[in-house]
């Protein structure tokens, strides 16, 4: 173990995504600047009883291509894709891990929920069938850090292995503390990133009773029930995935000769205290946790070129981000200066919950790394009680620096920062 260095770079040298809009990193990311939608009816339970029907679903996915079918059918998908993008990441990295490198190798993967469907199917064997048919793997392979214990079985990498749980905020929390953990000399490289299947029918049940669910508006595709900021948005749509990112202390990364995608500079997250459904007034919550990711290594706040928002198209939700971010930036926020682009990639991809923040740092890192904003498709009306600058196509533009935002049930707040990587 190294000593605690607070001045150490830590750059993202791989990358992994299972979504709606493809399984892989260049796939997704195709879509996403091409205005792709992953939206459509939901196949995984009978839709009659629900007006509301849709949902981000991750499509040709084959999960014993990256796990035993053993291990396959002890787990459940939440764990599948946290193991697919994790393994992809890894081997975008180009990193091997071997006997002499596994102990400097850490895991910090998380989910908002876990093995939800392990304990329903479990729940309902028992009722069934009785208690001498209920799984004795189930449990082990249920839980909300299964994933991460399975990325190491999987992966080999056995330093420093946490779970972060912080509900919708989970994956940006990951990162940023993924990034911490080699700061503070525990590692030097992490697996860092986030999962989540959260289309159960109960809690797509509960959801709707919620009054969170929206809907396209009239005469539109269902592509269009997503639409971060706009004037009509009216709920979100669950979406189902998982991301992950290779981080490395720089002076590792550029020992082995890796390509780096962009440099991690800021990381900040707080509590609202205030309700476990509702951001507090003026997103006052999210605003420190952005602010916070600025200070924390001096980045200056007028060289934000672009958020990756957590927008989810909630009425409430985006208009007290929108506040936040003016609360932070100022008027640069707004539409008419041109300035702080905001790229909502759930527009396209549904509220993958858990998994969300880390398929959102992922869109972030090659937003700075390929310099190219993803549109927020179905942006049609402006609100101006959410005054943001929202571009409804790709755009190309310098990108300085980009951060990405994400708000949790319970009034959970992150936000991290990457930087262009430049040589230097």
């Amino acid at each position: 173990m190294r000593q605690p260095d607070f001045t150490r770079r830590v750059v993202v040298t791989g990358l992994g995504v299972v979504s709606p809009v493809g399984n892989d990193k260049d796939t997704a990311w195709s879509n996403l600047v091409n205005g792709v939608s992953g939206l459509g009816e939901i196949t995984k339970f009978d839709v009659t009883p629900y007006e509301r029907r849709w949902a981000g679903e991750v499509k040709d996915f084959e999960p014993t291509r990256w796990m035993e079918p053993k291990a396959v059918r002890r787990s459940e998908p939440a764990m599948w894709f946290g193991v697919a993008a994790a393994k992809q990441a890894v081997a975008d990295a180009g990193l091997e891990i071997t006997d002499a490198n596994r102990e400097e190798i850490g895991v910090v993967f998380g989910s908002g929920a876990g093995g939800q469907n392990l304990m329903i199917d479990n729940w309902r064997t028992l009722l069934e069938r009785g208690p001498d048919r209920v799984s004795p793997t189930f449990i082990a392979n249920g839980l909300v850090d299964s994933t991460s214990g399975m990325i190491a079985i999987e992966t080999g990498a056995i330093g420093h292995n946490i779970c972060v749980v912080t509900a919708c905020s989970t994956g940006t929390n990951s990162v940023g503390e993924g990034a911490e953990i080699i700061r503070r000399g525990d590692v030097h490289t992490v697996i860092a990133g986030s999962t989540e299947m959260p289309l159960l029918e109960v809690a797509h049940a509960g959801f709707g009773n919620m009054r969170g669910l929206g809907a396209p508006r009239a005469g539109m595709p269902i592509a269009d029930v997503s639409r971060p900021f706009d004037r009509t948005r009216d709920g979100f749509v669950l979406g189902e995935g998982a991301g992950a990112l290779i981080l490395e202390d720089l002076e590792y990364a550029q020992a082995r000769g890796a390509r780096i995608y962009a440099e991690v500079v800021g990381y900040g997250s707080a509590a609202d205290g205030w309700d476990m459904i509702q951001p507090v007034e003026r997103g006052s919550g999210s605003a420190r946790a952005m602010r916070a990711a600025l200070e924390r290594r001096g980045v200056p706040a007028d060289e934000v070129d672009v958020i990756n928002p957590h927008g989810t198209s909630t009425p409430v939700g985006d208009r007290r981000e929108a506040e936040a971010i003016w609360t932070v930036f100022g008027d640069r926020a707004a539409r008419d200066r041109q300035s702080l682009v905001v790229s909502g990639t759930k527009s396209m991809t549904g509220h993958m919950m858990g998994g969300a923040g880390a398929f959102e740092a992922f869109a972030t890192v090659m937003t700075v790394a390929e310099q190219v904003v993803p549109p927020t498709i179905n942006f049609r009306e402006f609100d101006p009680e959410a005054d943001v600058w929202v571009v409804p196509e790709t755009i190309e533009r310098p990108v300085r620096y980009a951060l990405s935002n994400n708000i949790g049930l319970g009034g959970h707040n992150a936000a991290i920062i990457f930087k262009r990587w430049d040589g230097r």
